[in-house]
């Protein structure tokens, strides 16, 4: 969030390990100047949708708002790891390829999600991306359930769990076709 929105070039990513202070940050610069509720609740994610809709009226190239996209991703993602259970991890080189970034959320059941990813298909495609409906819709987040009562979860051919560029786990075998290309995210 340190450059100008019209910079073409964004900052490099911090690690996992750094996110909560950079997103701590990202906060304090979007609260400053505004009274926005960004308080880590999924409510604020609404706030978040509210953001991205005035940035794209605003009618700038995605270029133009690359770091307030990302400070807002990072964002999405925190409320993951404070509301869901998620963490914060360091992609390694097939996801970074995959999802375009170098950091994200893996949840209580393995997934892991592309909240930076998220934020820009929001802004990419509007409403019908609502971070705060995602989040709702959200499977394997952390519900409360005992170990005994969450469904079983379903991995990759890989051994890992299923991602999915556009932000979120692939579909598994018996889900049908995936919605959107690898490309469409980017």
């Amino acid at each position: 969030m340190a450059r100008a929105m019209g910079e073409q070039m964004p900052e490099p990513m911090p690690s996992a390990a750094q996110m909560r202070g950079y997103v701590s940050s990202v906060v304090r610069a979007l609260t400053a100047r505004n009274r926005l509720p960004l308080d880590y609740t999924v409510a604020s994610l609404r706030v978040v949708d509210f953001i991205i809709e005035g940035l794209r009226s605003g009618g700038p190239a995605r270029g133009q708002v690359t770091e307030t996209l990302r400070g807002l991703g990072a964002y999405v993602g925190e409320v993951l790891v404070r509301r869901a259970g998620a963490v914060w991890v360091d992609f390694d080189d097939d996801q970074r390829a995959m999802f375009g970034q170098s950091v994200g959320v893996r949840l209580p059941d393995g997934r892991v999600w592309n909240p930076l990813g998220r934020v820009v298909n929001r802004f990419v495609v509007g409403p019908e991306e609502s971070l705060e409906t995602f989040y709702l819709r959200l499977h394997g987040r952390s519900s409360g359930l005992g170990a005994a009562e969450r469904p079983a979860r379903r991995e990759g051919t890989d051994g890992g769990p299923p991602v999915d560029p556009s932000g979120g786990p692939s579909a598994g075998p018996s889900d049908g076709p995936p919605v959107r290309s690898a490309a469409w995210w980017r």
